[in-house]
Formats: C-alpha cells, structure tokens, sequence
C-alpha cells in the first residue's frame, strides 16, 4: 500500500448509524426476559454490541429527548422542555449546535429519516400551511432547523403508522400507503446503497415511530403473532394496577380496563416485533455491504411505556418503563460485546459518538462521554464510572396546566419533577403539574424493589441518608443547569 493510501485509510473515520423508536420501553426486548415479546434480531445484535442496562431518558417526552440528543443539552437549556405543540411557541432553536452539524462539518454526508418533531407546529403560523400540516405536524425546509443534516425525509408529529406521510425538500407532502417503520427502513437501505461505497464517511438517524400509540396500527401480520398469547396484565410486571373505568393512552376512560390493557399489551409487542424485522433489514443491508467493521451501530428509543405500571399509560414519569431505554452499540472489532450498569443519560450520547469518530466536542454540551469505556471494555473501567448519576426532569407542559400556574402568578418550569437516577437508586423530588400540589419526596432502592412498589417517602432528605447524598447531587445539576426548581 502507497504512503498516501496509508494516510487516506488513517483519515477514515466511522459510518454512525443510529436507530431509534418512539415510546419503546427498556423491558420489551427478548434478550431481557421481562415482556414476553419475541425480537430476535434485537437479540443477535445484543450478542454483538455492548448493552447499557441503566440507559436513561433525561426527559421522558418525545420533543425534550431529541433536542437533548441532537444537541447533548438538557431540556432547559435547550428551552425545549415539553412536546413541540399547537398553541405553544416552541422549537429546537437554530442556533443550537447539533451533532449534524459537527458531523457534517468533518466531512459526513449525514442523513435523517423518520420522526422529527423539533420544529414549531405550521398552525401556530397560520391555520392553513401550505405544506398540510395540522395539529402538532410540521414541514421543516432545508436549512438551519435541520440542525445539519443533508439529507432530510422527514416529518413533524404524526401518528397513523399505516399511512403516514413525509417531507423532502418541497412543502408537497408525499404521502404513503405503507407502515411507516418499514417504508422508512427502505429509505435508510437506499441510503446505505448511495453512501455505503464512497471514500466520504456518512452518519444516518433513523426514527421509528411505533411502538408509540395508537399501538394498534400495527400490521396484522405482526399482530397475528400474539393473538393467541394470553397476555394477563399481572403475568409479566408485579406493579401493573388495573383500574375501571381504565385510562387508556389517549386520556379517555374506558370500561372493561383487564381487556383493553390485554389489547394494548399485545398490539405493543407486536409493533416492537414489526421493529425487530426492520432493525434485522438494516443489519442484514450493512453486513451486505461490508460496512460493520466501518460503521458505529447503536439501537436505542427516545422514552419508555408505562403500559399500566402503577396504573399509568405512556410517559413523563420517573419510573423505569417510562425513563428507561434499550441502549445497545455495536462496532465491529472495535466495541467488545458485553453488558454493564454504567448509567448512560440522553445528554451522554452525542458526546460519545462524537469522541468514538475522534470529533472534537462543542463546548455547549452538558454531557459526557463514555467512549473511554467502550474502547477498553474493562472491568477497572466501569468500576470507575460506577458513581455516575443521570439527571431527570419534567415539567408541566399540558396548556391547562401551564394556564394553572399562570392564573395562580406563577412559573410553570419552577414545578414538575426533578430527580437523580443512579446504578441503584432513583430520588425523586415532586412538585407536581398543576398549582397547589403538595411537594414529595420519593427514594427507590431498585436493587430491593426493582418494580418500585415500596418508595420511601420523605419530608425531608435528611431523614435518610442516601436521599441526603443524592439531593446533594440533585443541588448541583440543578445550579449546572440554571433550574430555579426549588428544593
């Protein structure tokens, strides 16, 4: 080999592919053995990466966490603390510096399919958009709220999963009669076929809106795989409490709650088993092209499912089948296949990708890295990562709540929930969502109690002492972040 060839292969830096779904739960994966869901391409690719069990989601709402992922920033620094929604001014702003941008800054073709949901909503603008969009939905063009991405086939906020629609470089919508998570799975295998053979390294996110509700429109094929699983509420999660009238995804009471949990449960799992084949699709197109010794693999999922534990449906709370994610990274050669219960946060991923590609980091960014770890793999390495604490948050963000503290001449974001989530605890301290809740104090010991059954309840930390230790934590993310959230 020719000393310039020598130097053009040094140059190379790693493809990123990195894939991600909407509302999928740390739990509902085979290799797991807590939901009784089948995904065995999840679990082959689990066998060849390393897979963090304590992956966490800073913010467990659908807006806050990809705003934290583009941009390695927490919610209130980024200012995108709730969903991008009708009636609320709110997008990722422009002049954050995203991970796009450092990518396709070193040379990167980078490339961005799926669920977008950054931008402000068309019909907070004006109530006909040009584009289509209604409700939460928006048309992003091209420039600086694509954050860096060359290539964009993508969407605001939309959820009907068999005929979804996307966006290229036009406001003409381009509408699809397909499960949105298999046409995007096309897309990304095109995209790997146009970018797989260039000298140029490229980096590709691609964004699964199932398993996210309404979990039934899921292809019968998928759904025919459960139907005759008999999937009992109390069968796979101790904390599952079934109430009638039964509170389903969409906020309405339901009667007969057993039988439409039991639905939902089935429908869930059988959108993540849909995944599972699009996932296998991607992988099968890269070890085709003779891309994985080249190409940084992570699987991951903006927010859990509470799907019925502790009598809740969706999100936003801080428990584990809301805050915790399925983060598995695979790189052939260079990432030894393994677990570990070092805590990785949604501000930890930009910073860690960035560094695994030799990047240099923005100075904005509120995470860190974890790339040391994953390059050695070593046991004296998670040892010393073991104290790691991840920071979370929510804030009120339904307008009747928002319009509650108003009314009551008060700021909203000083309310909600704050929190520090460890290797072996969660400390919660609870403001709540609407003026005049009563503050709380909840600690978790995951190690006894890993279904969160049994909180400690405190009026003050100092009537325990690792609550004292973790509020003292909590103390200081909170300066970090400028949160006026008062303890």
């Amino acid at each position: 080999m020719k000393k310039e060839d020598e130097g053009m292969e040094e140059r190379r830096k790693p493809n990123i592919v990195y894939v991600f779904a909407d509302q999928w739960r740390r739990q509902a994966v085979g290799i797991r053995n807590e939901d009784p869901v089948m995904t065995p391409n999840m679990d082959r690719f689990a066998s060849e990466s390393m897979v963090f069990e304590q992956a966490v989601s800073c913010t467990p709402l659908c807006s806050p966490h990809r705003a934290a992922l583009l941009t390695g920033r927490y919610a209130l620094s980024t200012g995108v603390y709730t969903n991008c929604k009708t009636g609320l001014d709110m997008r990722l702003s422009p002049e954050e510096t995203a991970i796009g941008h450092v990518l396709s800054g070193a040379g990167y073709r980078t490339g961005y399919i799926g669920k977008w949901h950054l931008d402000l909503p068309e019909q907070n603008r004006e109530e006909h958009p040009l584009s289509g969009a209604r409700e939460w939905d928006a048309y992003t063009p091209p420039g600086p709220g694509r954050f860096g991405f060359d290539y964009w086939y993508s969407y605001g906020a939309y959820d009907q999963h068999l005929k979804p629609h996307y966006w290229e470089n036009s406001p003409e919508m381009v509408k699809v009669d397909q499960w949105s998570a298999e046409h995007e799975t096309d897309k990304a295998l095109a995209f790997l076929r146009e970018h797989g053979g260039k000298q140029e390294p490229f980096a590709l996110f691609v964004s699964w809106n199932p398993p996210h509700s309404p979990f039934e429109l899921v292809p019968e094929a998928y759904r025919d795989s459960y139907a005759d699983k008999k999937l009992s509420p109390h069968s796979h999660r101790a904390n599952v409490i079934v109430q009638d009238p039964f509170l389903i995804h969409t906020g309405e009471e339901v009667d007969g709650g057993a039988e439409r949990l039991d639905q939902a449960s089935r429908d869930y799992f059988a959108a993540v088993t849909g995944i599972d084949e699009q996932f296998g699709r991607i992988m099968d197109e890269l070890r085709e092209l003779n891309l994985l010794e080249q190409t940084i693999v992570v699987l991951t999922s903006d927010h859990g499912e509470l799907l019925g534990s502790h009598g809740m449906m969706a999100k936003h709370s801080w428990h584990e089948e809301s805050i915790g994610v399925p983060f598995m990274i695979g790189w052939k050669g260079a990432i030894k296949p393994g677990t570990t219960d070092v805590v990785l946060n949604t501000v930890d991923i930009m910073p860690t990708l960035l560094e695994l590609a030799e990047l240099p980091l923005p100075d904005s960014i509120e995470g860190s890295s974890v790339a040391d770890f994953l390059k050695k793999g070593g046991s004296s390495e998670e040892a010393e990562l073991a104290s790691r604490a991840a920071y979370i948050s929510a804030f009120p963000g339904r307008m009747e709540a928002i319009e509650s503290f108003r009314a009551a001449g008060l700021e909203h974001l000083h309310y909600g929930w704050r929190g520090v989530r460890t290797s072996r605890y969660t400390y919660v301290v609870d403001k709540g969502y609407f003026a005049g809740s009563e503050t709380r104090r909840l600690l978790y010991d995951l190690a006894d109690d890993p279904f969160q059954m049994k909180p400690v309840s405190l009026k003050s930390a100092t009537e325990h002492p690792v609550a004292q230790l973790l509020e003292v934590r909590l103390r200081e993310f909170l300066d970090e972040t400028r949160d006026s959230f008062s303890l």
